[in-house]
């Protein structure tokens, strides 16, 4: 987990601390898709979304966002006054800083953190969605199914919250397959299903 407080210059965390904090209950939708982007957020606690949704209703999960992280997509569409081309929603209670349009444009000739902040987006989100282009492409399910519970247990440990719905939208397929396989998991012994949670118990 990414700290405000060890990422940015006094000045920049001072400012930032001015900023209200604002709270959203679980599923609330923080940007909404090919809308113009008049703040970007700074997420404190819970996890961010961003999911791309076809016309036929079917979703994937770009990447997702933990705390002390922001959304990139937002900021580039913010820095280019352009439409954000994603949607971005709290998936628990989650406290975040809404950072103004006109300050995430000054902060990056003001603030060389801030910049450096931003530019560690790029490459990490760059890096996450060539990988998820290369999980769909060239992996089987129960490839993508062990890679993406082993990104969730870097960030949330053995115990992860998440259901089967938005681990499958998250690698691209759908429920019954990945409980499918999620409960070839726990056959055998690598995992225990809870209402929402997988407890991982071995090694994948």
């Amino acid at each position: 987990m990414k700290s405000i407080e060890t990422t940015f210059e006094k000045e920049l965390k001072d400012e930032i601390a001015l900023l209200p904090i604002v709270e959203l209950k679980a599923n609330s939708v923080v940007l909404m898709e090919n809308s113009y982007v008049k703040e970007i957020p700074i997420l404190l606690e819970g996890i961010i979304k961003v999911r791309k949704t076809d016309e036929s209703g079917k979703e994937i999960i770009l990447y997702q966002i933990y705390p002390g992280e922001s959304c990139i997509l937002s900021i580039t569409a913010c820095l280019n006054d352009k439409q954000c081309n994603a949607e971005a929603y709290v998936e628990k209670t989650s406290k975040l800083v809404m950072i103004p349009a006109n300050k995430v444009k000054l902060w990056m000739e003001k603030y060389s953190s801030w910049k450096q902040y931003v530019y560690n987006h790029y490459y990490e989100r760059f890096d996450e969605l060539l990988g998820l282009i290369d999980a769909i492409a060239f992996k089987h399910v129960d490839l993508r199914l062990l890679n993406k519970l082993k990104e969730h247990q870097l960030k949330q440990g053995n115990e992860i919250e998440i259901t089967h719905q938005i681990l499958a939208k998250e690698i691209g397929t759908a429920r019954e397959v990945i409980s499918r396989l999620l409960k070839q998991l726990e056959k055998e012994n690598f995992i225990i299903l809870e209402r929402g949670i997988i407890k991982i118990i071995r090694t994948l």
